[in-house]
């Protein structure tokens, strides 16, 4: 018989990446390499981060691992810290001490939490631990090659470009994703910047379609916008983008409603149209 005393619930420590990083590769094959896991674990803006999640640990061996990443943001001018909560992944005989790893997270006071990918399960146990949904009201645009008459709008991708035609505060958000997963483009018009971010989504493993993380200026954007989703087409080689009308603030012409996937969070001081999907497993990971 299995004695779940022996199973400990640890920090996931800089010496237990490697391991954690193996673990996960195991548990969600096919899936990211246990490099990209490591890079998840690591990422590249600059926070104090108590742990990188909770791990379970039977003797030497790792059996189940709840990733955290970790942010401190200046939402309406005030601090806040921010606790998105990753991948989740427990060996099936171990199961039934898994939610120890997610209390172990949700005890850290004082912390914004974020859970942007949870399954169906994971949903329902949400909602009894008091998380709330996002609304997630998502359109398909397709990315069509219509001929643009001389507007004055460019797409800028390039990183130095970039760099120079952003707000200070668009400027921090660049720098601290550009060595992540995620692709970013300038949408401008006179001396009007759009800052987008964006990542490529796959349908039974084609990486048909575009996802809209965040949207600077969403006014600018929707005047705009047709140039972007050309730009997709042409420059990408991507067939369509899916977009939650709560980023882009509108719902794009010549789209249809499609499922979106469920996202919550629970925070004791932010409403949910503060909290965004940057500084995310959603940037991370391909």
């Amino acid at each position: 018989m299995l004695d779940v005393r022996a199973v400990k619930v640890e920090p996931i420590t800089n010496v237990d990446i490697p391991a954690v990083a193996e673990y996960l590769q195991v548990g969600f094959s096919p899936g990211p390499s246990a490099a990209e896991w490591q890079r998840v674990m690591t990422p590249p803006w600059d926070v104090e981060q108590p742990n990188h999640g909770y791990l379970l640990r039977d003797n030497r061996r790792v059996v189940g691992a709840y990733l955290a990443l970790y942010s401190e943001r200046v939402i309406d001018g005030r601090p806040h810290r921010i606790c998105n909560l990753g991948a989740w992944c427990v060996a099936d005989e171990h199961r039934a001490t898994g939610l120890r790893m997610l209390r172990s997270l949700l005890r850290q006071r004082e912390y914004t939490f974020t859970d942007l990918t949870p399954d169906g399960n994971v949903v329902a146990l949400n909602t009894r631990l008091g998380f709330a949904p996002l609304d997630t009201t998502t359109v398909l645009v397709p990315n069509l090659p219509c001929p643009m008459r001389s507007s004055g709008v460019r797409v800028v991708d390039t990183p130095t470009e970039i760099d120079e035609m952003l707000s200070e505060r668009d400027q921090t958000i660049y720098r601290d994703h550009a060595a992540t997963a995620v692709k970013h483009v300038v949408v401008a018009k006179g001396d009007r910047s759009c800052y987008v971010m964006f990542r490529r989504e796959r349908r039974k493993r084609l990486p048909l379609f575009a996802f809209i993380l965040y949207v600077g200026d969403r006014d600018l954007f929707r005047d705009c916008e047709s140039h972007f989703y050309r730009y997709l087409l042409l420059r990408h080689g991507i067939a369509a983008t899916l977009a939650e009308v709560r980023v882009v603030g509108h719902r794009p012409a010549r789209s249809v409603m499609v499922t979106g996937w469920p996202k919550m969070f629970l925070s004791e001081d932010l409403k949910p149209v503060q909290i965004d999907y940057l500084y995310s497993e959603l940037t991370l990971l391909r």
